[in-house]
């Protein structure tokens, strides 16, 4: 069996934003999804999922998920767990020229599931490296991370962007403007992550930026906005400026309320954040649910979230600087 492991991540800067080619800054975090792949005998593929939520499960069957397998879990669960491989493993069949391999694949991850840190990106990412590595081929990191994209937009239904995958592929702080992606160099960030203990729908949430950026300029003027707090994000980061990088979170935040992706779960444990004195804090990813990101280097943040009436879970995270990463 070849293992494969790849990071989850979080957004400094720039969600929803970069869907309209203004640039995002997000950074991989050690939560990681490791995927292991077998090649099988025959064509089919076998996915076992655990800890991919609350409830694991392992299904067998031919075809993609248009006809998938009849299973007792929700419809994003499917989507993580057989969606996203189902695209893998055809970019995998593609670059190898085996087009009739099969798999037994197993999916292991601590990221939560749709909940803003990059957990499709992740699972993505390790399934095609370690199933062309199964395979006998090893891609470059840029090839893998656009392969990865490709398979999130087709699931995605065209609307993902390259910062997830492109994140996760090669871990640190990235910088994606349209096609540009590239790493920065970051400071140690003293990251805490709440967590809510529910998901956003993603589609949702992306259609209804949409809707209000076409019926209201200054709702565009808003993405656009979104955009300049990450350019002088950027300065912030090059400049090791943790107190400022804080700062333009809040702002990126306010800025995430106003085009209506925040929630009360997420408002709620972003001000418990700031009222303990962290540097800044935000909703990270789709929104909608889910997990913000806060900065402060003591305990204060971590405890005041723990004690938050719908924060389930309050951890620190640390920057990941290596993306994916070969098993033995």
């Amino acid at each position: 069996m070849t293992l494969s492991s790849a990071p989850g991540k979080v957004y400094l800067f720039g969600e929803h934003a970069v869907v309209y080619g203004e640039p995002a800054v997000p950074c991989a975090i050690e939560r990681r999804a490791r995927v292991g792949v077998q090649r099988r005998d025959d064509g089919k593929l076998r996915v076992r999922a655990d800890d991919l939520s609350l409830d694991g499960f392992t299904v067998e069957y031919d075809g993609t998920t248009e006809d998938g397998p009849d299973i007792d879990v929700s419809k994003s669960l499917v989507s993580a767990a057989m969606g996203y491989v189902d695209g893998a493993i055809e970019q995998v069949r593609e670059v190898t020229g085996e087009d009739d391999a099969g798999f037994d694949v197993t999916i292991e991850s601590d990221i939560p599931l749709g909940a803003g840190l990059g957990s499709s990106a992740a699972v993505v990412v390790a399934a095609i490296d370690a199933a062309t590595r199964e395979l006998g081929v090893t891609l470059e990191t840029a090839e893998l991370a656009e392969r990865a994209y490709q398979t999130e937009s087709r699931v995605q239904d065209g609307q993902a962007s390259r910062a997830d995958t492109f994140c996760s592929a090669t871990g640190g702080a990235v910088r994606v403007e349209g096609e540009d992606c590239r790493t920065l160099e970051a400071p140690d960030l003293p990251i805490v992550i709440g967590f809510d203990g529910g998901a956003g729908d993603t589609g949702q949430l992306v259609a209804g930026v949409r809707e209000l950026r076409a019926e209201y300029d200054f709702a565009a003027d808003t993405v656009e906005a979104i955009g300049d707090v990450v350019r002088n994000g950027e300065d912030a980061l090059a400049d090791g400026d943790i107190e400022e990088i804080g700062r333009l979170m809040d702002f990126n935040h306010g800025l995430l309320s106003a085009l209506g992706v925040s929630s009360r779960s997420l408002d709620t444990m972003v001000w418990a954040a700031r009222d303990a004195g962290a540097y800044g804090a935000k909703l990270t990813g789709a929104g909608g649910g889910g997990c913000i990101v806060a900065l402060d280097p003591t305990p204060e943040t971590e405890t005041a979230l723990s004690f938050t009436p719908g924060c389930e879970e309050a951890f620190r995270a640390e920057l990941a600087d290596e993306g994916v990463a070969r098993l033995e």
